[in-house]
């Protein structure tokens, strides 16, 4: 079973996006999403020149068009050069999508504070470093979506540090939604659980338990998230703002 690569264009088409960690796994499927809605969209990556290359390959052939820019965007000085090499190619940004996350195993009990520290700053920095940038960089009807997880509100083994760092970008969405929207930008972030990246390899047990558990009767897939990412770019969603929309296929509302 493989990911859909095509689907409505939602009134997006020749919109300039920004997808951070958009060379991999949900990242990317963010990222074909807005291609095959007619964006322009620039890949964000931190490391792997080949993921780079992998992902604008997979995006050949869509209705918008695809680039990439190496960022490590744990570097202070990164977000703002990466903004401005956006705006000498393109001139403006009309959607930027923060994905882009660390996470390091962890009790909170025995937890490893540097590492911990720099899972937190690599979720919320680089909205922090964009966010003056943004007003001058876009236009009003502006969308930016930050990706959250269901870990910020539930205590998952080991995921005490992504956990933390969801939970201060959520809080940091609703700040950025008050400040922004006098300028026309719109923040909101998206929230999932656990993500079938294969969905077509077999399950183990705690992903076949999520799977039964789920209404939606299986696991989300990135491209699920990717769709409701896309929906909050649209201009019928401008009146969200600040807001984290989960997209878990109802598995939240489960006990």
């Amino acid at each position: 079973m493989s990911e859909p690569t095509t689907g409505s264009t939602l009134g997006l088409e020749g919109r300039i996006a920004l997808v951070t960690g958009g060379t991999r796994g949900l990242g990317l499927a963010i990222a074909r999403k807005l291609c095959a809605c007619g964006c322009d969209v620039i890949l964000g990556y931190g490391s792997s020149d080949e993921d780079a290359a992998h992902a604008l390959r997979s995006l050949d052939g869509l209705k918008g068009s695809a680039s990439a820019i190496r960022a490590d965007l744990r570097a202070p000085d990164s977000v703002p050069e990466l903004l401005q090499t956006v705006r000498q190619r393109h001139g403006r940004l009309d959607v930027f999508v923060h994905n882009a996350a660390t996470w390091t195993p962890m009790p909170a009990t025995g937890a490893d504070h540097a590492a911990l520290h720099q899972d937190i700053a690599t979720a919320v920095d680089p909205l922090l470093h964009a966010a003056a940038r943004l007003p001058g960089l876009m236009p009003p009807g502006g969308r930016v979506v930050a990706v959250s997880s269901t870990g910020a509100h539930q205590v998952v083994p080991g995921y005490v540090s992504l956990g933390l760092a969801k939970a201060a970008l959520e809080s940091l969405v609703g700040y950025l939604a008050v400040e922004l929207s006098g300028h026309g930008i719109v923040v909101n972030a998206v929230s999932t659980a656990k993500l079938d990246k294969d969905p077509g390899a077999a399950k183990g047990p705690v992903e076949a338990a999520l799977a039964a558990r789920t209404p939606a009767g299986r696991l989300t897939m990135p491209s699920d998230v990717a769709d409701v990412v896309a929906l909050l770019c649209t201009d019928e969603a401008a009146w969200l703002r600040g807001q984290v929309v989960v997209a878990d296929g109802g598995l939240g509302l489960r006990p």
